[in-house]
């Protein structure tokens, strides 16, 4: 696409169309270590690692087997896990782990599990471990995989008083996150030691493993089976904590989502290959969460296999399993997922004294400190109109207040206010603008005719910054609109190189693909360098700079550094005295559409700004 010429589609429609780890009965420990960042939102410029797996290991009962089998490709898989420390932060194993559960083939599997090394994990009780339900008393399985098992793995919280259920506690990407083990068959006294459990850590996002779970038929769609109905009418569908459940036992496998009653969806997945080559090779299932894409990706594969310099034909069909139900992502918003329960941790709002450094010229934010002059009442409601002539002070004291206004024949729900705002946005409120075509219509903030800033031009650098939010949909009809703006064109500078003369001589719009451009004619020289972002998305809050240090401009979108920026020298704006204006651009003299969707604080600084002098940085 030739993106000089659909900057110009912006000017030529404008001119066209005018315009605790709790202490739970029984065993228990303390729960996990500190988590290992701070609590990470959408805002942080520098956020933790936002991405980790969890790997799960299902039945290899066929490889633990007394009357003949091969501990080897068991032992390959959790020396792999081991040693790939770079994302995986667990591993769970969801029963069956030997054929028959005798006191051999535990110390076998004892043997094999050390292997892990120093990786924490969690075991539960299959059918082929141990039999009846959890309160069976001491077996073998018990006295290899009890509590004394994990009292030391810094993920351990606790076990129930029978020894056969217990729950971890994981660190990872900048919050904590249960892990529920159940045994194969839960009592009632289980269940309730569950829910304390659950009731302890009201705030975690949980993860349910068990045994017997779901069953699926030939095409990998999941379905409860009588006891994993148990479990979804006893505990899963009532603890909105519960995300995500795991099940072995049966094969193939498959997955399912259901919708608890919260009206929130839980992903219940089988994981089983048994029944595969080589018993299951080893096969592991890594879970591996990304939350700054809001997926979680599943892969499936065998560490012992992948490891063979030369696989026979049989052996590199099963390294990988690529199925539908083998290798697959989860949609995942994980803010909002969480959010009944684990509300965001937004900052406090911080007021205008501590957020204007050094060489700030203009200030401007739509909460009470910043909206509203003599006589002019806060709005204070969602939705209330801001009325034509409500001053959004300067509060930097420099005298550029903005005056609201409509275009058009607009109505005044084309301008209202919000306490809508980006996480780390100063102020917690916005203004939500209306404007759009056919017909034309829009609302805009400028700055009175004898503001100091219509006349500075920036020539030793400048930094421009603002919060927006496009609605969903984002639909055709709001396809170039401007963001912001100076009024001055071209012509009148005496800048001719550009598209038009009538094309303004600095202003921030949005492309019809949703694609940030910042057009500016610098001071010195007859030319327009232009920078773009990427397609923005829609239905979420970004922080945008302009940073130039008299030189170059560089585009900022949530503290990223965008890429295609314009090469040219360009030293300062040519403002020519004209008004600053939010919430459109101007063309010819006039202005068409103005722009849809949310603005929040928004600040110009007469230097560039470093990354951790945004308006973000905390």
């Amino acid at each position: 696409m030739d993106l000089n010429v659909s900057r110009r589609s912006l000017l030529r429609a404008a001119a066209t169309v005018p315009a605790a780890a709790a202490v739970a009965a029984g065993t228990t420990t303390p729960a996990s270590a500190e988590a290992e960042t701070t609590t990470a939102t959408s805002s942080d410029i520098h956020a933790p690692a936002t991405r980790f797996t969890i790997a799960v290991l299902p039945d290899t009962q066929y490889l633990i087997d007394e009357g003949g089998s091969d501990e080897e490709p068991v032992r390959a898989t959790l020396r792999h896990l081991d040693r790939d420390r770079s994302g995986v932060v667990f591993m769970t194993q969801l029963g069956d782990i030997t054929e028959h559960g005798t006191e051999t083939e535990m110390r076998a599997a004892d043997r094999v599990f050390r292997a892990a090394g120093d990786l924490p994990f969690s075991v539960l009780a299959g059918n082929h471990d141990v039999r009846g339900d959890d309160q069976r008393g001491d077996t073998p399985y018990l006295r290899t995989f009890g509590p004394r098992r994990f009292a030391a793995m810094p993920t351990y919280g606790g076990s129930s008083p029978d020894g056969y259920n217990s729950f971890h506690v994981i660190a990872a990407a900048g919050r904590e996150w249960l892990v529920l083990a159940l045994d194969w068959r839960v009592s009632d006294a289980g269940l309730g030691w569950t829910q304390q459990v659950l009731d302890d850590h009201p705030t975690l996002p949980a993860i349910l493993t068990t045994h017997d779970l779901v069953w699926a038929d030939d095409d990998g769609d999941a379905h409860l089976s009588d006891h994993g109905r148990r479990l979804w009418d006893r505990l899963i569908r009532a603890n909105d904590q519960i995300f995500l459940a795991l099940g072995g036992h049966y094969w193939p496998s498959g997955r399912t989502t259901l919708t608890n009653d919260a009206g929130h969806a839980v992903h219940l997945h089988i994981t089983n290959y048994q029944d595969r080559y080589y018993g299951g090779a080893g096969m592991v299932r890594y879970y591996s969460f990304d939350l700054a894409r809001g997926v979680i990706d599943v892969e499936t594969f065998s560490p012992w296999l992948r490891a063979k310099r030369r696989p026979t034909p049989l052996e590199a069909e099963h390294t990988e399993l690529t199925g539908d139900v083998d290798r697959f992502s989860v949609e995942l918003d994980f803010a909002r997922r969480f959010a009944a329960f684990a509300p965001p941790v937004v900052p406090a709002p911080r007021p205008a004294s501590a957020v204007m450094p050094r060489g700030t010229v203009a200030y401007w934010r739509f909460d009470d400190a910043g909206l509203g002059g003599v006589g002019q009442p806060f709005p204070g409601d969602d939705g209330a109109a801001v009325e034509p002539g409500t001053v959004a002070r300067d509060l930097t004291g420099n005298g550029n207040d903005l005056m609201a206004e409509l275009l058009h024949s607009s109505g005044p729900e084309t301008l209202t206010w919000s306490a809508e705002h980006h996480d780390g946005q100063p102020a917690h409120a916005s203004l939500r603008f209306d404007g759009g075509q056919s017909p034309d219509r829009g609302a805009l903030l400028r700055t009175g005719p004898d503001a100091p800033l219509n006349s500075l031009t920036f020539e030793s650098g400048y930094t421009i910054e603002t919060f927006l939010k496009l609605p969903e949909p984002f639909a055709g009809e709001h396809a170039w609109m401007g963001v912001l703006s100076w009024e001055g064109r071209a012509g009148e500078a005496g800048k001719h190189s550009g598209w038009s003369d009538d094309e303004p001589t600095c202003s921030l719009n949005l492309s019809g693909e949703r694609f940030l451009q910042f057009v500016v004619y610098p001071v010195p020289v007859d030319a327009d360098p232009t920078s773009w972002s990427h397609a923005l998305p829609t239905g979420r809050w970004m922080h945008v700079a302009v940073v130039n240090d008299g030189r170059h401009t560089t585009l900022y979108v949530e503290g990223s550094r965008i890429a295609r920026n314009a090469a040219e020298e360009s030293r300062g704006i040519t403002t020519l005295g004209k008004p600053f204006v939010l919430g459109g651009t101007q063309y010819a003299g006039s202005y068409g559409q103005g722009f849809y969707g949310w603005l929040g604080d928004t600040r110009i600084t007469g230097r560039a700004l470093g990354e951790e002098e945004f308006l973000t940085a905390r």
